[in-house]
Order: structure tokens, then sequence, then C-alpha cells
């Protein structure tokens, strides 16, 4: 049997905080996966990491706003007038339309049909990463080509995304995997006619080995080698840095820390004032976007890894961060929240520290607790450590994902690529996990 040709849609690349798809992506080509990149936005970071280096697979950027390029989207859309498939996608789409009236709902039509009639000929495949804008395309070029697709859902996507939009997605999708037990749960809720998989990202362990050396044993006394406390994430409002930076400066006078940020985003401006305002200038460095080598480094560095992750107004949130499964396979103690998908890999006491989330009383307690305590993070990092390597392997979930692409193509050549929604839908109950 010849596989169809698989199209990967994602909303950009390469992006340096989504590793974690990336990741995936080396594994499936590593795994004999053949595919195309289709991307919705040009790459804006300033660098990329080494694993998108290692990535092959044709990259095609399809227009990221349609008034930049009409000549590509009219010519795209005289080449799939006459096809049956485009009268069902606007069907869809005014369906749509009708609930979302935005120019988003538009774009998105629009660089569908551009991937649709720039598709090669022969059977395709489609696979969205983010279940919002990506599957969106995805799905109004599957049903123009006659194709399947399936879904990667993660955090932000399904969370700020409306019911009757999810579960239409996930019902008209051959399947979907998403990578924590508290969205795998959520979405088997809404839509209890579709097939819906956890499979969690884990982490590549070569990539990530066992540190050299053993843990540092500062305790904040010292005030030429202080405790050092490292966050590695986005500065959006739904990492919480707000709420860190009063814990940090509600920590006791004698106790002796350096906090480090890795990340960009837009809320670093205001974060500065605020670390200012509240007296804590001179003990925080803000490094920026970092590549992997680099935040490698500033693990082994850290004695501290702390996330203090919440719900924003429009209920963004995190799944389960990877950058605390990186921190945890160097044996690092982590500070987290215990919100969303966190308590799937911190046990409180046992692999970290957990706190209730917007708390920065309780968060500035864990801080304190940890950083004068060196064997108490010693022994938080070696349970959470031992718990990534045994059961948080990347390498288990992408053989998974490699037989379910395996599986649904053997079916599908048994059947005529058709439109998913002419098929009848049935409850799935199957999941997977590393």
């Amino acid at each position: 049997m010849r596989p169809p040709k698989l199209l990967v849609v994602l909303k950009g690349y390469p992006r340096v905080s989504e590793t974690f798809i990336a990741q995936e992506l080396h594994g499936l080509q590593n795994a004999g996966i053949a595919f195309e990149i289709i991307s919705l936005r040009r790459p804006y970071d300033p660098f990329r990491h080494p694993v998108h280096d290692q990535i092959t697979a044709p990259v095609r950027y399809l227009p990221e706003y349609l008034h930049e390029e009409p000549l590509r989207v009219l010519a795209s859309l005289l080449k799939v007038l006459g096809r049956r498939g485009l009268r069902k996608t606007l069907r869809l789409f005014l369906r749509d339309l009708r609930r979302d009236v935005t120019r988003n709902r538009v774009r998105r039509l629009g660089q569908a049909v551009v991937l649709a009639a720039e598709a090669d000929p022969g059977e395709h495949w489609l696979h969205a990463h983010f279940a919002h804008t990506p599957t969106s395309v995805a799905r109004y070029a599957s049903t123009i080509l006659g194709a399947p697709f399936t879904i990667s859902a993660h955090a932000k996507d399904i969370w700020t995304s409306p019911e009757w939009e999810l579960r239409e997605k996930l019902t008209d999708a051959r399947w979907s995997v998403t990578c924590t037990r508290t969205g795998c749960d959520y979405l088997r809720g809404i839509a209890p006619k579709s097939e819906v998989h956890l499979l969690y990202h884990g982490l590549d362990l070569e990539r990530f080995p066992p540190p050299p050396s053993a843990p540092s044993s500062r305790d904040g006394t010292s005030t030429t080698d202080p405790v050092r406390i490292l966050s590695i994430g986005r500065a959006v409002p739904k990492k919480g840095y707000d709420t860190l930076l009063r814990a940090l400066a509600a920590l006791p006078e004698d106790l002796h820390w350096h906090f480090d940020h890795i990340g960009g985003g837009a809320e670093r401006p205001r974060l500065e004032t605020l670390a200012e305002e509240l007296g804590l200038g001179a003990r925080l460095t803000w490094h920026g976007p970092q590549d992997q080598a680099r935040v490698l480094e500033a693990y082994r560095n850290a004695d501290i890894f702390v996330l203090a992750s919440q719900a924003t107004a429009e209920n963004d949130r995190d799944g389960l961060p990877n950058v605390l499964v990186e921190a945890a396979s160097q044996g690092l103690a982590c500070v987290a929240t215990r919100f969303s998908a966190i308590p799937e890999l911190i046990e409180d006491g046992t692999s970290g520290l957990l706190v209730p989330p917007g708390d920065a009383a309780a968060l500035a307690d864990a801080l304190r607790t940890a950083a004068r305590a060196p064997g108490l993070r010693q022994r938080l990092g070696r349970a959470a450590e031992d718990r990534v390597r045994r059961e948080f392997d990347a390498d288990p979930g992408i053989r998974r994902l490699k037989r379910l692409f395996e599986e649904s193509w053997a079916e599908a050549a048994q059947e005529p690529f058709s439109d998913r929604s002419d098929r009848e839908t049935r409850p799935r109950t199957r999941e997977s996990r590393p």
C-alpha cells in the first residue's frame, strides 16, 4: 500500500516556543513517515533550534493575509472552481461564518483554497497541529480535496475555542490526539462521537541527557553565590509572571537569590517595569529567547525552576508546559501551580512543590522552602527526573502516532477518499500514552 501524501498544517514554522512540535516532526521523519509542512505564517523568531535544521521536509507558506498575494489566491480559486468539494466547503464555511462573523474566518477559507489548489496530484492526508485556526484550514482544504484530516490539540486551542466548533471539528476528523489527560477528558466530553487519543509529547531524552554534575548546595546564605531561580516561558498573562514577581518581592530579606527569565513575549516591558517598582531590578536578568543549547545550560546552572501558570480572562491556559518536563529531566526542583495538567507530572511534596494559581504568598513560601533546603531540592529533583525518564520518553509516543497514521491509511485504502462529513461517526474509546 502506498501511503497518501501527508500535509502537516502549522500556524507558523519554525517557532522556538514550539519545540514539542519540531520534536514530533523529527521523530516521525526518523520513523520513516514522509510529510510536507504547510505553514500559515512565516517565521518571526530571530533564530531556530538545532532540531529544526534536522527536519528535511519541504515547507510551503500560505498567504498570511490574502490581500498580500491576491493573484495567488485568485489563481487558486480558479483552479478549484469546478471541484465538487468546493461547493461542500462553501456550505461548511457559511455555516461556520453565521456563528463566527470575522475576517479571520474568511482568511482561513482563502488559505485552504490555496493549499488545495497547490497540492500535488494524488491522495492526501492532512494533519493539523492546534485545533483552532490550523484545523480550520485543514478541514476546509480536506473537503475541497476529498481527503481525510486529523488533529493534534494542545492547550490554548482547546480552552479558548467555542464548544460547537471543537465538537464539529473533532467529529469530522478521522481521529485526534491531545497531550494531557485534562484536555483529553474535556474533548471526549464535548464530542463523544469522536476518536480522541491521549498522547503525551514526552521528551527527546537524547537531547536532554542526565546532568553531568550533582545539584548545588546553595541555601541562600551567601551574598556572592545566591540561589539561582529560573523560569522559561513567553511573557504572556497565562504564565502568571506578575504573580511570580510579587512572590519574589515577598521573599525574606536575608535570603539571597537571583532570578533568570528566558523567553520573549509582549508582556515583558510591563513586567520589567513591575519588577523595578517592586525593587527587584538588580536581582533579575531578562535573557530573551535562547536556543536549546543555552536553555539546557540554564537548567543545569539553576537550583529551582518556577512556573506560575494560570487561566486568563479568555480562559487561555497551559496544558502541561514542556519546560517543566525539560527542567525535571535535569533533576531540577520545580515549583509550579496546581493547575491544568501540571499535576499529571508533578506530585506535590514528592516530585516538586505545587501552590494555588494566582497566590503570590503561597508561591513565595514554596520558593523560600526550596531555596533554604538543598537536600529537599535534591530529593524532589531526583524524583521528578526519575519519572520523566520512566514515563515521559518521547519515543513510545512517536511510535504510537506512527501506528495511528499507518492503521488509518490502511483502512482508508479500502474505501474512497471522500468528504469526511459524509461518513457515519461513531464513538471511539481507544487511547494512547507512552
